[in-house]
């Protein structure tokens, strides 16, 4: 008896050893394969195992050792590495893969850095699909917010190398940014991808960093309690049910014996409209919310007959389903993609085609966005294409009220912060991209303040004081009256370039010459990233003699009625124009008219018939001051600004 006790007991200490070797260790998302470690800084890895585990890292031939706490949890720091690569890490018995040492981009704001290259294409198609490069990576952090807490771990997420086929999911601002420096440094480069669509500043900053901001924190306190959250989410889930229940349910459109996307539905009752015109989508006071029907003739010549075809129907407010011959070809829920529908061989046939759609309005103006391609496309070698714009049948289906606004509680202060920002925080950063404002705008008197405390916020969390960061000024956009006037686009612009005035180791990449009226989202993300990786040489790189910068005003005087504007020297190798534009002077009596303007050795002089005594000027004011056309040599425009100009004369 006593042997079988000590045999049992011999047993249970053997079995208790095999789950102690066994134990696995769990590495948290971003210590994976493919991941770019940053160059020439501390090597953060963490992970967690059972409590009192040893962990074992062996890379670049040497060992690492260290132990779990009580709670399983494990941090180490490996010493800083030089640029290099693919390498290999063992920790314990898991394997990570093809690792890069090099520069870590961290790539936050909201659409217009989350846009993807696959929204590009348009203009990018060929030198996309021809390039590939293993040295640069991307991982894109899954949406998340937390009101409660910051969180040490983000959602699954993986790092791709850039190939034709991934390069799809990048940010294309980053994607461009990436290859213009990669081309520069031979760097391996990481981009860690943190942003969401129409985030404010405030949701990117922690509770320490909204200190001075007591509305705010006020604002995020509503949301820390789950059950409100819940209870709103689902009101609003009911309220989009309730609608879309009774628009759907309504709609005679769908009701009908003969649909109306029928190919042989009767439209000789509709009314004739122009696509673009503003009548049909109000009642001639109010925009008119629910279903609007369109219906188009088109005529196929024989040799197109039968063969796919790619379908463009532009930018549509809000939502919409396209049909072909009566056939379902596409949908969008919302309003900013383009359409872009593919239709399949035998659907278009030889002489007269229709085409369908229905236009959903859940609020505000419903409506086609001019100046986009609205067209039918054959191979990209052929030259056939077939016009949509113009006259087409309308009919107005279910008149509904506006669908009351959803809550994205994304959106809400500290909340993607937490869960977005925090998690990364061991990883080494070689610096930040931002482009965001475009929700702040209505705010932008507080814009400087958010930022500067973001900028601060996020050094003390990386420990990084001169951690540069890199600063996308808003785009053009929209339509400005003829005569000089407020902006709050331009107002906020302002604020951005202030903050890289004030703010060291910051930069600013302008945008106002390169954005689309129509088009929140402009396509041009090529040339954002290369004025991102002009001043990422400058600032993070130390390059000497760059200019990355247009014109940056320096100092301001005034001659009589003439203004004359110095700029900083370096910057200030200014491009001769035939008619320089975008000035306007406020005189003493409040008056404000567009200004002549001449270069003059570097400097500009400005005046106007209509302003005897100027006390202000401003410059490219607007929300899309598209003449503007003050740039250096180096083709780089001056930013918006607005300045006093001194009492005293020359």
């Amino acid at each position: 008896m006593k042997k079988q006790h000590t045999t049992l007991i011999l047993l249970f200490l053997v079995l208790l050893a095999v789950q102690r070797t066994e134990a696995k260790v769990t590495l948290p998302q971003l210590v994976s394969d493919g991941m770019v470690l940053q160059r020439d800084r501390e090597i953060t890895l963490w992970g967690s195992a059972d409590p009192g585990e040893t962990i074992t890292i062996q890379f670049l031939n040497q060992t690492f050792s260290t132990t779990t706490d009580t709670r399983g949890n494990w941090k180490t720091i490996l010493p800083p590495q030089q640029a290099g690569g693919p390498f290999q890490m063992l920790v314990n018995d898991i394997l990570v893969s093809n690792i890069l040492i090099g520069d870590v981009w961290l790539c936050s704001g909201q659409s217009n850095m989350e846009l993807p290259v696959s929204r590009v294409m348009d203009l990018y198609r060929a030198e996309v699909e021809q390039y590939s490069n293993p040295m640069i990576r991307h991982l894109k952090v899954p949406l998340a917010y937390n009101f409660h807490h910051p969180l040490d771990e983000i959602r699954t997420a993986s790092w791709l190398p850039l190939t034709p086929e991934n390069a799809l999911s990048f940010s294309a601002v980053a994607y461009f940014f990436a290859r213009e420096l990669y081309e520069k440094t031979g760097i391996p480069i990481g981009l860690l991808n943190a942003s969401v669509g129409g985030s404010p500043a405030e949701a990117w900053i922690s509770e320490e960093g909204l200190s001075g901001f007591p509305a705010h924190l006020n604002e995020r306190a509503l949301y820390r309690d789950d059950s409100h959250v819940e209870a709103i989410r689902a009101l609003d889930r009911a309220r989009r049910q309730q609608w879309n229940s009774v628009l759907f349910r309504n709609d005679p459109g769908l009701k009908t014996e003969s649909p109306w996307y029928a190919s042989d539905h009767d439209d000789t009752t509709w009314k004739n409209v122009d696509l673009f015109s503003q009548d049909w989508g109000n009642d001639g006071l109010n925009p008119v919310n629910g279903t609007h029907w369109f219906r188009k003739e088109f005529t196929l010549p024989e040799h197109l007959a039968g063969k796919t075809a790619t379908l463009r129907m532009g930018c549509i407010v809000d939502a919409d389903s396209v049909f072909i011959n009566g056939r379902f070809v596409g949908t969008t829920a919302y309003q900013y993609p383009p359409r872009i529908y593919q239709i399949p061989a035998g659907l278009l046939k030889e002489g007269k085609n229709n085409i369908t759609v229905r236009l959903i309005s859940y609020t505000g103006a419903p409506r086609f966005v001019e100046e986009k391609p609205y067209k039918i496309l054959f191979k990209e070698e052929s030259k056939d294409e077939i016009c949509l714009e113009g006259i087409w049948k309308y009919k107005q289906a279910t008149r509904m009220p506006a669908l009351p606004g959803e809550t994205f509680f994304q959106y809400k202060p500290t909340g993607l912060y937490h869960a977005m920002i925090h998690p990364l925080r061991n990883w080494g950063l070689k610096g930040v991209l931002w482009y965001q404002g475009e929700s702040n705008t209505s705010r932008y008197n507080e814009y400087f303040g958010l930022m500067e405390s973001l900028i601060c916020n996020w050094r003390t969390l990386w420990q990084q004081q001169e951690l540069p960061f890199l600063i996308v000024q808003l785009a053009n956009f929209m339509q400005d009256p003829p005569h000089p006037a407020e902006s709050s686009w331009a107002e906020l612009r302002d604020r951005q370039l202030q903050l890289t005035q004030k703010v060291p180791y910051t930069g600013l990449a302008v945008t106002t010459d390169i954005g689309e009226w129509n088009d929140i989202h402009p396509l041009n993300k090529k040339e954002v990233g290369r004025r991102l990786s002009l001043q990422a040489r400058r600032i993070a790189y130390g390059e000497k003699g760059l200019v990355s910068d247009g014109p940056l005003l320096e100092q301001v005087s005034r001659n009589g009625n003439r203004v004359i504007l110095t700029f900083k020297e370096g910057s200030n190798n200014l491009t001769p124009v035939e008619q320089l534009k975008g000035f306007a002077l406020q005189g003493v009596d409040g008056s404000v008219a567009w200004a002549d303007a001449t270069i003059d050795r570097n400097k500009v002089i400005l005046w106007s018939d209509k302003i005897n005594h100027p006390v202000k000027v401003r410059y490219a004011w607007g929300n899309n001051p598209v003449e503007a056309n003050l740039r250096n040599r180096e083709g780089l425009p001056a930013s918006p600004f607005q300045t006093a100009v001194s009492a005293n004369e020359n």
